[in-house]
């Protein structure tokens, strides 16, 4: 009588697991819905605005709005496009440089046998990749503007250096995405698994040869992750380049502000909401050439 009072539960137990599962089954998609609505709040209703607004054209004297491409038409036009051209110029220019910047710097955090030294680095970065808008643009007016200190220790005006320009931007925007960049490519490298490098090794291959034939192609994906992180974090920055070169340099970010603001043109309202979708797509281009490769990646490092 014990033994069977005891292995009544056993016996019971296959029977309600598959309707536990039923039951979890059931309850998961409701347990989603919380962030699809918020989701659906927060980034559906601002696109499905831009897209209208795009879309619209605005009659100043009756009033009336109808539907029409010419905003978009617009927005790739004159000033507007210099001004999109300019922007991924920057973008570009920036992340390439953080990326190659960044990989060597996270791969001597990596291999570094003090842990100390690995916490106090991504930490570091952690903040540094946060820091931005104005007290980043004040700290290099301050540092390396015309009057700064290191600009009138060094004599860099002489050597022809000029803060408020394109390459000054992009030695600002450095500042933020290298440590951005060290942050994304961290998880990858420690992916890398160290009987690769020995297998390398052992088959005569240097260290040089060990990075181009084998460890590049397997980082090559999240590398250029990292490119897409960095360019979308570049292109996508406004208050540092307007508290520091204003329209000195031509960037679509500061453009749609001109154009929500009114500073230039009065009623571009909308013209603004077609160089965000021009900015949209922009984004939408470069991470479809990404996630391909993202995904051959994943199953070298998983």
């Amino acid at each position: 009588m014990t033994t069977a009072l005891t292995e009544a539960p056993a016996d019971v137990a296959p029977a309600a697991a598959p309707a536990q599962r039923r039951r979890r089954r059931a309850t998961g998609p409701l347990a989603v819905l919380p962030l699809l609505a918020f989701v659906a709040i927060s980034f559906g209703v601002p696109a499905l605005a831009m897209l209208n607004g795009a879309f619209t054209v605005k009659d100043q004297a009756t009033g009336a709005t109808s539907y029409t491409t010419a905003n978009l038409t617009g927005s790739v036009q004159g000033a507007y496009l210099t001004a999109l051209v300019g922007s991924v110029k920057l973008s570009a220019v920036s992340a390439g440089l953080a990326t190659v910047l960044g990989l060597p710097l996270a791969q001597a955090v990596v291999t570094s046998r003090s842990r100390a030294l690995r916490e106090a680095v991504l930490s570091a970065s952690g903040v540094l990749a946060n820091f931005g808008g104005v007290p980043l643009a004040f700290a290099f007016v301050a540092t390396l503007g015309n009057s700064g200190v290191l600009t009138s220790r060094l004599h860099l005006s002489e050597h022809g250096w000029n803060l408020y320009s394109f390459w000054g931007l992009v030695v600002v925007y450095l500042y933020f995405l290298i440590p951005l960049m060290v942050l994304t490519i961290t998880p990858a490298l420690d992916g890398l698994r160290s009987q690769w490098r020995e297998a390398a090794r052992n088959n005569g291959a240097t260290s040089a040869q060990y990075w181009r034939h084998v460890a590049l192609p397997v980082l090559a994906p999240s590398l250029l992750g990292g490119l897409v992180l960095l360019f979308g974090s570049a292109f996508a920055a406004y208050a540092t380049a307007a508290a520091m070169v204003g329209s000195a340099v031509p960037l679509v970010t500061l453009q749609i502000a001109d154009a929500i603001s009114g500073n230039v043109l009065v009623g571009q309202e909308n013209v603004a909401l077609a160089l965000s979708l021009d900015m949209v797509l922009i984004a939408g281009l470069v991470m479809a050439a990404y996630l391909p490769l993202q995904r051959r990646s994943a199953r070298w490092l998983a």
